[in-house]
């Protein structure tokens, strides 16, 4: 960080019933937010609401050639990339 410069962090609470859905969810919503410049969707996690220090991945987060991230679920299989393939 540079010296003197402050950065801030945007939390966006949304809550679900189950870790899955939490998981869905967040995907959606970081997948949206990275067409901000702003937004680095590869640092997405999800907690419990009542035990918010114990976070899980969303996405795999490996820098890819090039310095951008892997957007893959976090414990996808196979090699590391943008986006899925169907």
């Amino acid at each position: 960080m540079r010296a003197g410069r402050e950065r801030f962090v945007v939390h966006l609470p949304l809550v679900t019933t189950d870790l899955a859905a939490a998981l869905r969810l967040a995907r959606v919503v970081a997948r949206w937010a990275g067409l901000l410049p702003a937004a680095d969707p590869g640092e997405t996690t999800v907690s419990v609401e009542d035990d918010q220090g114990v976070r899980h991945r969303v996405f795999c987060d490996l820098r890819l050639p090039g310095g951008r991230r892997c957007l893959l679920r976090a414990d996808h299989d196979g090699p590391c990339a943008r986006r899925s393939t169907r």
